[in-house]
């Protein structure tokens, strides 16, 4: 897609000039005789840079490229006057100019200052989305797993990388779903260029069009500015549409007409910007049933599936939870600058017991908490949450178990509600109010039990 360039002079001839040699050049040449009219051209258009005079009647040079600046301090602006004036130069530069010729110039000249301008521009808007992004280096190493589940997935990541091929991530809420877009991405000859995500459930419908496709200035009300969106912020790279399910079917449309002609046009626009960008998509929706309930189109569910990915949840890989238990106690640990070395096995139990709706964010949050509130330097059961401890329970007695002589039914009955109680209270670490919810009954019934079971004084001598 060439770069477009807008001219503004006064006079003529220069402008006839400059439109032919930069048009020979390979630029997209719009020209101006005002800076008036320089600024509503720039406005509607926002070319990649600008030439301009800088003495001229009404709206100066000077005066364009603050007004420019104004809306896009990015932009770079070649000042250009025939009046060899030091002062002409030092204001135009102030104002934000990238560089200043006299006339007349040699085309030359002007041609070098042009590409380094523009090149200069490219590196400013690849440093503005990649910085945060390479230096966090997403290849594999912040996903975790050895499950057969993972392993699969990690070998497919591998297969669809190189390809431009669209991928729709399903998979629960905490699943990890822009952790493997990223890995795609970043395992792609597109890991240098931008990566951009697009929440599409946490923006309002009335501002989803605009954040994804930007706007032209006055289009609606409040938009003060020419703005460019994040699928025009991702060309060249990746744009990741997170929760797809949540888009509105007014912007179904508008979306669905980009990944086929991979266009589009701003808001309040006339022109169609074409663009280079791989599609992620992700959901946590079942958009088959989207489908028939009509709030998912389905051309566009067979424009995004082209390679489908499911994510497994936490609860369906469990050998995966110890691996991931030990990488978020190093972090955390890291994080608040403490040591804790390792985790008993009560609590890897607990642990590695529970189901987790919540999936991978869940579990980091767990160990968040229990890093945050231990005093030791190992990680036990007693600061696990409630919920987590109360699904560990004792398996029940198998049949086989049953003795051919027969059994002593209150003997094993009290040494069955022996164990039962020792393990509550050594799962709780001697919390006797999460104990006795942990076994169903109040605490003045466990204390009872303790009694009868000859327990209490045993009890207070482990915990002392």
């Amino acid at each position: 897609m060439a770069d477009r360039l807008l001219v503004v002079d006064d006079e003529p001839s220069m402008r006839e000039f400059l439109e032919i040699m930069l048009s020979q050049d390979g630029y997209e040449v719009s020209t101006a005789n005002t800076g008036e009219q320089g600024f509503k051209i720039y406005c509607e258009q926002t070319p990649d840079l600008v030439l301009t005079d800088v003495k001229m009647p009404g709206m100066s040079g000077l005066d364009l490229i603050r007004e420019i600046h104004s809306v896009d301090p990015m932009v770079p602006i070649i000042a250009v006057t025939a009046y060899a004036s030091a002062d002409d130069a030092i204001r135009a530069v102030r104002e934000g100019a990238y560089d200043y010729l006299s006339k007349p110039f040699q085309v030359e000249d002007l041609r070098i200052i042009i590409r380094n301008a523009l090149e200069t521009r490219r590196l400013r808007q690849e440093n503005q989305y990649l910085k945060r992004s390479i230096e966090e280096k997403y290849r594999f190493g912040e996903i975790i797993g050895k499950s057969s589940e993972m392993m699969e997935i990690f070998s497919l990541i591998e297969t669809i990388a190189p390809s431009k091929s669209g991928v729709l991530i399903m998979g629960e809420s905490g699943t990890g779903k822009e952790l493997i877009a990223k890995a795609i991405h970043y395992n792609s000859p597109r890991a240098h260029k931008p990566f951009i995500t697009i929440n599409c459930s946490a923006i309002p419908e009335n501002l989803l069009e605009s954040e994804m496709f930007g706007h032209l200035r006055g289009s609606f009300t409040g938009a003060i500015a020419n703005k460019a969106g994040l699928v025009e912020a991702a060309d060249g790279g990746t744009l990741f549409l997170d929760e797809i399910g949540d888009v509105p079917l007014s912007i179904q449309v508008k979306l669905l007409r980009f990944l086929q002609e991979r266009e589009f046009r701003r808001v309040g626009g006339t022109d169609d910007k074409k663009i280079d960008v791989r599609v992620i998509a992700a959901t946590n929706k079942k958009l088959e049933r989207e489908m028939e309930l009509g709030n998912f189109r389905e051309d566009l569910y067979y424009r995004l599936n082209v390679i489908r990915l499911r994510i497994p949840p936490l609860r369906e890989r469990e050998e995966d939870i110890p691996l991931l238990v030990d990488h978020f106690l190093k972090k955390i640990c890291k994080e608040q600058d403490k040591c804790i070395t390792r985790v008993s096995s009560l609590a890897m139990r607990v642990l590695c017991n529970y189901q987790y709706p919540g999936n991978i964010r869940e579990l980091e949050n767990v160990i968040e908490r229990c890093v945050t509130l231990e005093q030791s330097d190992q990680l036990t059961a007693e600061n696990i949450p409630a919920k987590l401890v109360e699904t560990t329970q004792s398996p029940p007695a198998d049949e086989a178990d049953f003795p051919a002589d027969g059994i002593d039914l209150n003997l094993t009955m009290e040494n069955m509600e022996r164990k039962l109680v020792t393990k509550a209270l050594e799962i709780t670490g001697g919390n006797r109010s999460r104990a006795a919810r942990l076994l169903g009954v109040t605490q003045r019934s466990l204390r009872y039990r303790l009694l009868k079971l000859g327990m209490e004084t045993e009890i207070e001598a482990t915990l002392d």
